[in-house]
């Protein structure tokens, strides 16, 4: 028809790639350079990995009339974060083979290698394969890895939150045997046939775009789950489990003066019983996958459709896919954020303890052997290993007999537990950024501690240091480090430049409200002083700082400090 819209470049790609396999492995195994085609760089998202180069060096080597130097980014899924000992040993030796030597843990609860060569990419995946991990769908259009309340405890909520966990990796894990035919040299199979169904929830396009799935019990939000494609909250009443809250529509990415990308907090929508949960999974998915924008990538999240579309037809179609009309959601009372850092017992005699992870970034430097101190006790006490949300390490499964030993040598290796770091610290999350990033606009992981120093300097200052703050540093807008929840959300919008939030709540449950624009990285403590000031004045009780924001009023804020901060840029 003469008014269809043009389908994007993305979505012929994916219908060509024979179900994702395409031409990856005859370019990977041409090493004459470091380049991908652009088809490959695409399809290579599937498979977990993205294709940049080092940007620190990119301007000095056009200098020099050189090349820019290539890399890859392989990501690892890791349901709900949970790894056994020899899975994480495995993990540290390939950081070592084939990548920068460090591990990077993420937002959503896996991780990641940085640096890795077009030579080394094969080899890489092949033996995360080996230690029975993947990275299949840890990147691309398709659900990705599926994020859970997941601190280790010892109990029937805990055991049945994985266990749905693990079901609904199962059912949306793609079926393709392209992944084994590339990176496990699996006998090809018989996917080439145009007739034929090899993908029964995705189709051969896959969906639209990125799709991420959280599950949580209120009483454990670490992973923020309003800011999921779907969010899944477990609904007890005493110890029985009752059914879930389906939630549509979350999402953190945005581009910078475009107002028709936003972020937005999803919707709780339907409940469903216990026994219905990957009905309404499937039921979401499908409503993605055939109604989600694939003219333009900017605009197919699902987030958009809800918002576009309306809770009235996101509730209709949700039930038609679902085969009857669900109930409306159940009211929750209450969301928490638990400290997860220190030792907590279990439950079951034995202990874990979650050790602090600076921007999530494990490795061996002047200040701490992190990376060293960890695998040595993993190989030792062989616990077992859980990523949290806020990219720090538990290591459960703890014998009380070997508590003592474990957090001497943390600490005689300079590791910096619970007791050592501050409130500000402890509820900080940075994204990657520059170098290894390709979206980056301004630093994140590199200045976080001492962008942290001064904001806790202007803290001190004003009386307020020992507040619980949620701050998130983001190096675009794209949201990895999801700040535009936070108490305090900086997000990156040129080089030393970023955009001020706040008003966001430290349980996840809203959005912020910009109120700078472009500030220079040396002056965010000057700019949040005076607020800063105004919440020690005028807080209430034990209120935190964004909930301080909203019942006084960020537009109030902002006319209470204006004459104190003259010279910078107010947002709009």
């Amino acid at each position: 028809m003469a008014d269809e819209k043009k389908l994007s470049a993305q979505e012929g790609m994916k219908v060509d790639s024979k179900y994702l396999k395409g031409d990856i492995l005859e370019e990977l195994l041409d090493v004459s350079d470091e380049k991908v085609s652009d088809y490959s760089y695409e399809l290579l998202k599937f498979h977990g990995s993205y294709w940049g180069y080092d940007r620190d060096s990119a301007t000095a080597r056009k200098k020099q009339g050189l090349d820019k130097e290539y890399e890859f980014m392989v990501r690892a899924r890791i349901p709900a974060g949970l790894m056994t000992h020899s899975q994480y040993l495995a993990l540290d030796e390939i950081c070592e083979k084939y990548a920068n030597g460090t591990i990077r843990l993420t937002t959503r609860q896996t991780i990641q290698f940085h640096c890795i060569k077009k030579a080394h990419m094969k080899p890489l995946v092949h033996e995360i394969c080996e230690s029975k991990l993947s990275t299949l769908a840890a990147c691309g259009d398709v659900v990705r890895n599926v994020t859970a309340s997941n601190l280790p405890y010892k109990n029937a909520k805990q055991a049945r939150l994985i266990e749905d966990t693990y079901k609904i990796v199962e059912m949306c894990t793609a079926k393709s045997t392209a992944y084994d035919e590339i990176w496990n040299d699996a006998p090809k199979g018989n996917r080439d046939g145009a007739s034929e169904i090899v993908e029964p929830l995705y189709g051969e396009t896959y969906l639209p775009r990125k799709f991420k799935i959280g599950i949580i019990v209120p009483e454990d939000n670490s992973l923020d789950v309003f800011t999921h494609d779907l969010g899944i909250v477990a609904i007890y009443e005493g110890d029985v489990l009752k059914g879930y809250n389906i939630l549509l529509g979350g999402g953190m990415g945005c581009k910078h003066n475009q107002p028709k990308t936003y972020p937005r907090l999803a919707d709780s929508i339907a409940f469903v019983s216990e026994d219905e949960l990957l009905k309404a999974v499937e039921a979401v998915v499908k409503l993605q996958r055939d109604f989600g924008d694939r003219t333009n990538r900017q605009h197919a999240r699902l987030k958009y459709l809800v918002e576009e579309k309306g809770l009235d037809w996101t509730k209709k179609t949700f039930d038609e896919y679902f085969g009857r009309v669900a109930e409306a959601a159940k009211s929750v009372a209450k969301y928490e954020i638990p400290d997860h850092t220190g030792w907590h017992e279990q439950g079951d005699g034995k202990w874990f303890i979650g050790v602090p992870v600076s921007s999530g970034r494990i490795e061996d430097n002047d200040e701490a052997k992190i990376r060293t101190s960890l695998r040595e006790i993993i190989a030792q006490y062989q616990p077992k290993i859980t990523l949290t949300a806020d990219q720090n390490i538990i290591l459960a499964d703890v014998e009380e007999s070997a508590k003592v030993d474990i957090e001497a040598r943390l600490r005689e290796s300079g590791v910096r537990l619970k007791d050592d770091i501050s409130a500000v610290e402890k509820n900080l999350i940075a994204c990657v950024s520059l170098p290894t990033c390709g979206k980056a606009l301004a630093e994140a992981e590199r200045v976080k501690m001492p962008m942290q120093k001064d904001i806790e300097d202007a803290m001190e200052k004003n009386g307020v240091l020992g507040e619980r703050i949620a701050i998130r540093i983001a190096g675009c807008p794209n949201g990895c480090s999801r700040p535009f929840i936070g108490d305090i959300g900086l997000v990156g919008r040129m080089p030393g430049h970023y955009v001020l939030y706040i008003g966001g709540d430290f349980e996840g449950t809203r959005l912020n409200k910009m109120v700078f624009d472009k500030v220079p990285e040396k002056d965010v403590p000057k700019a949040l002083d005076p607020m800063f000031k105004l919440y020690a004045a005028e807080k209430a009780g034990g209120e935190g700082f964004g909930d301080f924001c909203e019942r006084y009023g960020v537009e109030r804020i902002v006319e209470s400090v204006k004459s104190e901060l003259q010279g910078f840029k107010w947002a709009a």
